[in-house]
């Protein structure tokens, strides 16, 4: 062992991480090669010793001791002979030498795949390809573009059933996921977290290393070059994050130097009731540090385009999950974590400092006021929100047979109550298709044909509302089965044309949703939308116009029954045909051919206020889009 040289982590980056402001920690803790061996560094306050412990010293506890940084918290120390891929942990002592564990390195860039755990001693070496992509980014991540998102699990998008079953690498699965969202017209891709997990059917979501790309489909380079590829087919990159909770095995984060150290230790803000999952402290700012750094190494390192933050609202309320007399309230006696609410502000502010050309999308499941407002509106800073109640009102109301869903129209129209109050992403994501939820075709009332054509409206219907698109896996190819994290996906459905039918859908909708400024310009801004006819609930019909800033108009007519509506007036603001640009009804698409002949003249006929309008005939369980030719 040889000493550090204090430059490697000096006053200033003990100054910004016991400030909570330190947004790259992963440049000097973690282990890093340097000349004939390895420097470790390692935030461990309460240990009474900490060494490194591997396969160079049998393991053996105290054979490679590092030091105390003075009063930082942080031990270091370098290991001679020691270089990348070698596996190693920290051996921990506690407060008193009561406590004894060996830890994985919280800042490691790889981990063994699991089960094993142990770090390995890693430096990332890549040569990136999309620097096109990287310069242009920031013009295609703002709202008034259409981002069009494809949620994706690696480990089950698409496996390999004559070699038992198993998941494509992260190398494998590129060039067969670029040609499929390419064909599919997605704007970007969104992997379920990628992050070290030890349980595999968590998803991802309890994670151990937060630094580290599980080594399950390859090392760290292989996801770059995932990443890189689809940058160069011009398809972006988000990844899921998970800074709600980590979870308890022994030799990860938890009471990682004999004390909580990561996590609250009172168990009513630090304990998890749901997932049985640690909570982290927000209050303390090491702990925000290595939250910031964390985010800021996707986005630097993996040049991701942006960080969907999973479980916000278990973040922002002291008594999610919890009973009365199980939560702690806050210093005001309410039951908001402000200590998170700063957390997340610091971290967005941080990140569009930062990385401005990047985005950050809150999963965030209840009513909290101007989650995507800026802080000094009194907003937590995110640039986009996933909108689950619409997601959730829809799917009650188009699994309603047909003949009771005028007495749910509401569910349809509420959505304008509150359209306007966040940058809305629409989700149609995993959560909505496991643990006995059914597929969405399998949600899908009637027999077969009236399952496709609802899934054909389905889809019309939110591509053409205000707010960004995610699409999760499988709901392209309209698959029966429930997502299984340990199948692939049913590709073999698309022998059948009704399956190939339902992914030449989504392609021509991204399509239009791409060129066609009125469904995108204005997703989030109250100027893009005008109601037509939002209250036929008798017919199940709904009428709304799509706005562009150059006076563009998409008029958008859906049927939410299976009986055709003939002479169908719809008020228009100017004369001439108005093309039918999209008829999920339309036979090339598996429905049954009703339509307007491509277009339809306005004539002088007054209607919703207007001097002219067009007689429509709606097709049954579809939609239509017409544009002024």
């Amino acid at each position: 062992m040889t000493a550090l040289d204090p430059a490697v982590f000096g006053d200033l980056d003990a100054y910004l991480m016991h400030e909570g402001k330190h947004p790259r920690l992963y440049e000097k803790l973690g282990a890093h090669v340097v000349g004939d061996g390895t420097q470790f560094l390692v935030w461990a306050p309460h240990a009474d010793a900490v060494s490194v412990i591997g396969d160079w010293n049998g393991w053996a506890p105290g054979k490679a001791p590092l030091a105390r940084l003075g009063d930082t918290g942080v031990w270091s120390g370098r290991v001679r002979g020691v270089g990348r891929g070698a596996r190693y942990k920290y051996h921990v002592i506690g407060p008193g030498g009561t406590y004894q564990v060996a830890k994985t390195d919280p800042f490691a860039l790889r981990h063994e795949p699991p089960p094993e755990a142990a770090s390995l001693v890693w430096q990332l070496d890549y040569t990136w390809g999309d620097g096109d992509w990287v310069a242009k980014r920031a013009q295609i991540t703002n709202r008034s573009v259409p981002i069009s998102i494809y949620e994706v699990h690696l480990g089950s998008w698409m496996r390999v059933p004559e070699e038992q079953n198993r998941s494509l690498s992260y190398r494998e699965i590129a060039p067969k996921l670029v040609e499929h969202v390419k064909r599919v017209g997605f704007t970007h891709v969104e992997l379920m977290p990628i992050t070290e997990h030890p349980f595999y059917g968590s998803w991802g979501y309890e994670t151990t290393g937060y630094f580290a790309a599980t080594g399950r489909y390859g090392a760290p380079e292989d996801l770059m070059a995932l990443i890189d590829a689809l940058h160069q087919a011009d398809v972006g990159v988000i990844l899921d994050w998970v800074p709600a909770h980590f979870p308890t095995d022994e030799y990860a984060l938890v009471y990682f130097d004999g004390a909580p150290l990561y996590e609250y230790a009172d168990p009513r803000r630090g304990y998890h009731p749901e997932w049985h999952t640690s909570i982290f402290d927000y209050g303390r700012q090491e702990v925000r540090s290595f939250l910031l750094s964390s985010a800021m190494f996707w986005l630097d390192r993996f040049h991701a385009d942006g960080l969907r933050v999973d479980g916000v609202a278990s973040m922002l309320y002291l008594d999610y999950g919890r009973k009365p007399g199980e939560w702690q309230p806050n210093q005001r006696g309410g039951h908001e974590n402000l200590e998170a609410v700063e957390l997340l502000q610091n971290l967005n502010e941080a990140i569009h400092r930062e990385r401005g050309e990047t985005v950050t999308i809150a999963e965030e499941s209840t009513a909290w006021p101007r989650v995507t407002g800026s802080r000094e509106a009194g907003g937590l800073g995110f640039d986009f929100k996933w909108d689950l109640g619409w997601m959730h009102d829809t799917l009650d109301y188009l699994s309603q047979d047909p003949v009771y869903r005028k007495w749910h129209h509401h569910s349809l129209t509420m959505r304008g109550l509150y359209a306007w109050t966040e940058a809305f992403v629409l989700p149609l994501s995993h959560d909505e298709v496991v643990h006995g939820k059914r597929s969405l075709i399998g949600k899908m009332p009637g027999d077969r044909w009236q399952q496709f054509a609802n899934l054909r409206l389905l889809y019309a219907y939110m591509w053409s509302l205000p707010g960004k698109k995610l699409l999760f896996m499988g709901g392209e190819i309209a698959q029966w089965r429930e997502w299984n994290h340990d199948a692939s996906l049913d590709w073999h459905l698309l022998e059948d044309p009704s399956h190939r039918q339902i992914q030449l859908l989504v392609g021509e909708l991204n399509r239009l949703y791409r060129f066609e400024r009125a469904l995108h310009e204005l997703d989030c801004d109250p100027a893009g939308f005008h109601w037509l006819v939002p209250n036929d609930g008798e017919q199940s019909v709904l009428v709304y116009e799509r706005l562009a800033r150059n006076g563009e108009v998409v008029l958008v007519a859906l049927n939410f029954t299976p009986i055709p509506r003939q002479n169908y007036r719809i008020g228009v603001p100017t004369a001439g045909v108005w093309e039918e640009i999209l008829n999920t009804d339309a036979v090339e698409l598996g429905g049954s051919g009703i339509g307007n002949l491509g277009g339809v003249e306005a004539s002088p006929v007054r209607a919703h206020g207007r001097e002219l309008s067009l007689s429509l005939y709606l097709p049954p369980l579809a939609a239509l889009y017409l544009r002024r030719r």
